[in-house]
């Protein structure tokens, strides 16, 4: 067999997207390309590796099993270039992280460009999904490092605290709702919403809420980022559910107000989690103590 670590890879990536199109794109690989370096496997091994459906792939057997070969030859390929990074300077380490939306925008920007400034012979690849798919994908070793939400099962992962992260809800300064100070979400889920695109973890995880109250979240428009959902909510469009840090950023300059949610699960516990601490590469380990004496600085402001 003749798989290059960007076959394997690529596979990686589309198994665990069930795409094509997706381990394309986490492959920073061309779709045409992707498809053709698949079949080319298909072809070498004489055997299909994916089953094709209407939407999306599922692997086969066979599929599944050149998986769990690509996850630990690639697994140990980072770890020897971690390790060896540590050696010299042109050798770069390669981490990856997980993130749900709240630490990937409000809290891990600022940490991550210190670590980075401080380690120039370090890359993250960082991707934002939702918790109840990054403890899958630490355990199974898809990924270095995760930020999730603690309402998940964390099961036998190592984890330390990260952040708090207070959800609120925004609506224009003259909103029948803007004079409360705090709501239960369902007694706004007859509002129209303006949310993030599919795909967010926060959406998905409000989504969820707004099932479990009995009401389906009516989003009159979905935008790619904080600031664009309180411009909207600004001009009138709708209400939203935000994290407080960027509530607070966004009401300096525009005319939203902020009330408070009183539900229990508004106000979650953002964990670093990871497979096995001390399995990790040098550089990955550093990162973990960087974060976690980043979330104690937090704290103590």
């Amino acid at each position: 067999m003749r798989f290059d670590l960007t076959d394997l890879r690529l596979f990686l990536n589309t198994a665990e997207a069930q795409s094509i199109t997706h381990g394309a794109e986490r492959t920073n690989l061309a779709l045409a390309s992707a498809s053709a370096r698949i079949r080319g496997m298909e072809e070498l091994l004489g055997t299909s590796l994916l089953e094709r459906r209407r939407r999306g792939v599922k692997p086969t057997p066979a599929g599944r099993a050149l998986a769990h070969h690509a996850r630990l030859v690639l697994q140990q390929m980072e770890r020897m270039r971690g390790e060896l990074a540590a050696f010299g300077s042109g050798l770069k380490a390669r981490l990856k992280l997980l993130s749900n939306t709240a630490g990937l925008t409000e809290f891990l920007p600022e940490a991550l460009a210190a670590y980075l400034a401080a380690h120039p012979n370090v890359d993250i690849d960082l991707e934002e999904r939702p918790s109840a798919e990054i403890v899958p994908a630490i355990a199974e070793g898809l990924a270095d490092i995760g930020v999730v939400a603690d309402a998940v099962d964390l099961g036998d992962l190592g984890t330390f605290p990260f952040r708090a992260d207070q959800l609120v809800l925004i609506a224009p300064r003259r909103h029948r709702l803007a004079r409360r100070r705090a709501l239960a979400f369902r007694e706004a889920l007859a509002e129209d919403f303006i949310g993030l695109g599919s795909g967010s973890a926060l959406q998905d995880y409000l989504g969820v809420q707004a099932a479990r109250a009995g009401h389906p979240l009516e989003l009159r428009v979905r935008v790619s980022s904080f600031e664009a959902i309180a411009r909207m909510v600004e001009q009138g469009v709708g209400v939203a559910v935000v994290p407080e840090t960027a509530a607070r950023r966004c009401a300096a300059s525009m005319t939203i107000a902020t009330v408070r949610l009183s539900d229990a699960w508004s106000l979650r516990q953002l964990t670093l989690c990871v497979r096995r601490l001390d399995a990790l590469s040098p550089q990955a380990q550093q990162l973990v103590a960087h974060l976690r004496g980043d979330a104690d600085s937090a704290t103590r402001r």
